[in-house]
């Protein structure tokens, strides 16, 4: 394997760009884990893949066409207070007949479509690195703010109602944050990429972790080493990045599972 492609100046922005979704995603995928609401990240992966679409056929940049639509679907689930994975089962039908619609008749075309599920990590730019910055900066200032209270809204779920706390806001504001992280993801790795970095991470954590700092640790550790690995792969055997980050990931699974 040829580690100096990964310092090559050609792929350092998209390296950067990934490493910090990296960083991120898996620790969204940890408490949408927590909430049993880990489905979240295909709905709303899919919402974001045709909101990028729709934005792209207007206009605007794939990751703001995503975010905004991503935005708009998270913050209405929240507000409206639905709960679990059904909401977001009834996202996937949407976003997936959205994208394959927009797709076929729009001047974008499939391939437009078919880019955005299996991503485009290697034509990231400074947009895409912006983006992926701002969104790491959101997640440390407002993690350490939510993730105790959405503990304790899984823990003890009436001690809110009890104490008259307004549990809206920080439902509202992890649904916002998790719909942003897909968004931006999705436009830069690809629908799938993306989901299997929330859900494999998090899926693995939840099993050897011995606590919950382990699992958060765990998570983007996990996350970080499977995208540098398979960024490695990717550009050594000249692979599209996506389904190679999904092999990877799956790999760590299997070699867990096959822990005594």
């Amino acid at each position: 394997m040829d580690l100096d492609l990964l310092f090559d100046p050609l792929f350092r922005l998209p390296l950067a760009t990934g490493l910090l979704l990296a960083c991120v995603l898996p620790l969204l995928g940890a408490l949408l884990m927590l909430r049993d609401e880990w489905l979240a990240a295909l709905g709303l992966a899919h919402i974001a893949a045709a909101g990028a679409l729709a934005g792209l056929a207007v206009g605007l940049p794939a990751v703001a066409g995503g975010t905004l639509t991503a935005v708009i679907a998270g913050g209405a689930k929240a507000l409206l207070g639905a709960r679990g994975n059904a909401v977001y089962g009834f996202m996937i039908l949407a976003g997936w007949s959205a994208l394959l619609l927009l797709g076929a008749n729009t001047g974008l075309g499939d391939a437009v479509g078919h880019a955005l599920i299996e991503g485009q990590l290697y034509f990231a730019g400074v947009a895409d690195l912006v983006a992926a910055a701002l969104l790491a900066l959101i997640a440390a200032t407002l993690l350490p703010w939510l993730t105790p209270r959405l503990l304790r809204a899984r823990l003890f779920p009436r001690h809110d109602s009890a104490n008259r706390l307004p549990a809206w806001r920080w439902h509202l504001g992890f649904d916002l944050l998790a719909a942003t992280g897909m968004a931006v993801g999705t436009a830069s790795i690809g629908l799938m990429g993306a989901f299997a970095l929330v859900f494999v991470p998090a899926w693995l954590a939840f099993r050897i972790a011995p606590g919950w700092r382990w699992t958060m640790a765990l998570c983007a550790l996990i996350g970080i080493v499977a995208y540098l690995a398979a960024f490695a792969l990717a550009l050594t055997l000249d692979q599209p990045f996506g389904p190679v980050l999904v092999a990877v990931l799956l790999a760590a699974t299997l070699s867990a599972l096959a822990r005594p």
